[in-house]
């Protein structure tokens, strides 16, 4: 039933005054020697641990779209959906070995910087823009809206109510910077993966007396025999979700794009490891892996153990919303199974990840106008102190963007998770393509940079309406277009995206030569070869990583 029971608010009470107290004890204890520092506050440079970074980036990664987005993508298209949890611990590794060094060998803190540095100022500027708008307008929000719709369904609380406490927390939590951030993380993840793994324990368990017997393995093994098509990875063209994740696209194509992008060239998330040391940093990126490659046991198995449970005629009138499905609902409904205590515990999970993701999001923001906009062009002069107190404006007028523009979004029409991911599609190939070639091909010039910024962004409006213009039908033989519930032809965004990025890789090394011969020399990075050497105990993590990934794969094909 929906609704909390006495036990479940003193659990919540109990995860929120530790994580107040602690993160009020973490800033009191730092604020002496370095809160006004500006690079501390924004990065907590020198002072996060492997084990912080590690927990800070996928208590940031969780959030609302996962547990609400992805349980919801697991009721509908199955296992599938954890390619994005899978193939990002694989990518944090990649990210660990190639991208990291390049940051910190340069000494890049933002991602505006490195642009600037790497190309020019218009790059950089026009970027910072960009990013400003995608982490307000799609990240902030949709993790606000799903968070508190997710909390009214499991409450009863009022969801613009539920919008406001959110905000309320992460400002709270982000205003003491990046210090407070990092380690309130490594408690917001305790409760993130505790919470969800009960969550987990006790739906497989209400599948198996579903069918009249009872643990955790019958559960699973009733799942797979009564919902087969909900354990493969990789899916058929005549599977109704093809559209979504389109065969082995999700090996060896857009899947790449969307993970190195988000996890090797974003603000939000390498901020975590930019103030590190190399050793360090490192450290964290693995730790973070290995916690991806259980991500999928408490966001997606709940979605399929939810979908069977629907099957067997569970919750028929709490799945709908307007007379039909809403598969973002399979995780809250899912909680309000749980016995008193353990909904809070489960409850006090989902607001971790919720807070947790806008606290970093939130901190991004603040990073990104006040080093890169603020700082570069409208007080050059600003001290230290008024830069942090601007950061911290910059924070609090962010959260107020958010509750006014996420009820106006309509997440709920797409699911919450695949929406996320569609519309930062947008600007990820451009990006992506800048980055690579801006690491790690010295001759790739300002003019090729911006040509893969604007014109990614171009190509991936105009790929996104083609159908509308004219039949793709034609492309359907080739596997490069299916139809879509309307029955239009159209690309898969995962596909849209990796034909975006190699056109914008051709144009930034055609444009690139050209300048080349016309005598432009662009400014390379210090980057050489004994900056990739990894030392023995990380290269021994990479390869059980890389090995629990390929057992899971052959499963699970």
């Amino acid at each position: 039933m929906q609704g909390l029971h006495l036990y479940d608010y003193l659990v919540f009470f109990c995860y929120f005054i530790i994580v107040s107290l602690y993160g009020y004890w973490v800033y009191r204890r730092k604020k002496k020697a370095t809160i006004s520092a500006s690079h501390d506050y924004f990065l907590a440079e020198g002072s996060l641990t492997w084990w912080a970074i590690g927990a800070s980036l996928i208590a940031s990664n969780i959030s609302a779209e996962q547990f609400i987005g992805m349980s919801g993508n697991g009721f509908k298209m199955g296992l599938a959906i954890s390619t994005y949890e899978w193939m990002a611990a694989l990518t944090l590794l990649i990210v660990a070995i190639f991208f990291i060094p390049v940051y910190l060998r340069n000494k890049i803190y933002t991602m505006p910087q490195f642009l600037n540095q790497r190309y020019n100022g218009t790059v950089a500027m026009i970027m910072a823009v960009f990013w400003l708008l995608l982490y307000v307008v799609v990240n902030l929000t949709s993790i606000l809206y799903l968070g508190a719709l997710a909390i009214n369904s499991i409450s009863g609380i009022n969801t613009t109510l539920c919008m406001y406490l959110l905000a309320v927390f992460a400002i709270f939590i982000t205003l003491g910077g990046m210090k407070v951030i990092g380690f309130t993380d490594v408690i917001q993840v305790f409760f993130l993966i505790l919470g969800g793994l009960v969550t987990t324990y006790l739906a497989l368990n209400l599948v198996a007396n579903k069918f009249g017997t009872n643990g955790i393995l019958n559960g699973f093994h009733l799942m797979m025999t009564n919902a087969n098509d909900h354990f493969h990875m990789i899916l058929k063209r005549d599977n109704p979700n093809y559209i979504d994740l389109p065969g082995l696209t999700v090996l060896i194509g857009g899947m790449w794009i969307v993970n190195l992008n988000y996890w090797g060239c974003n603000q939000y998330i390498t901020q975590r490891a930019l103030g590190a040391d190399l050793k360090t940093a490192r450290g964290g990126l693995l730790f973070a892996a290995f916690l991806k490659l259980v991500m999928p046991v408490i966001v997606v198995l709940p979605g399929i153990a939810a979908f069977v449970l629907y099957q067997k005629g569970d919750f028929q009138q709490a799945m709908l919303q307007n007379g039909e499905i809403n598969t973002d609902k399979a995780y809250p409904v899912l909680m309000n199974l749980l016995p008193a205590g353990l909904k809070g515990l489960a409850f006090a999970a989902l607001t971790a990840a919720v807070v947790a993701s806008l606290a970093g999001k939130a901190n991004s923001i603040s990073t990104i106008f006040t080093l890169d906009i603020y700082k570069k062009k409208i007080n050059p002069d600003a001290n230290e102190h008024k830069t942090v107190f601007v950061g911290k404006i910059v924070v609090i007028v962010a959260m107020i963007l958010a509750i006014i523009i996420a009820p106006l979004m309509g997440i709920d029409k797409k699911g919450g998770f695949q929406y996320i991911q569609e519309y930062t599609g947008f600007v990820s190939p451009g990006i992506f393509a800048m980055f690579i070639l801006g690491f790690f091909w010295k001759k790739t010039t300002s003019s090729a940079a911006l040509f893969a910024t604007i014109g990614g962004f171009l190509l991936s409006i105009i790929f996104k309406f083609l159908p509308f213009v004219m039949n793709l039908s034609f492309l359907a033989p080739f596997g490069f277009s299916i139809p879509n519930e309307s029955g239009i032809y159209e690309i898969p965004f995962l596909d849209r995206m990796g034909f975006i990025f190699i056109i914008c890789i051709v144009g930034m090394v055609v444009i690139s030569i050209i300048e080349n011969r016309r005598g432009v020399i662009p400014k390379g990075l210090e980057v050489e070869k004994s900056m990739f050497k990894l030392n023995p105990a990380f290269l021994v993590g990479t390869l059980i990583v890389c090995g629990i990934l390929a057992a899971l794969y052959t499963v699970f094909w």
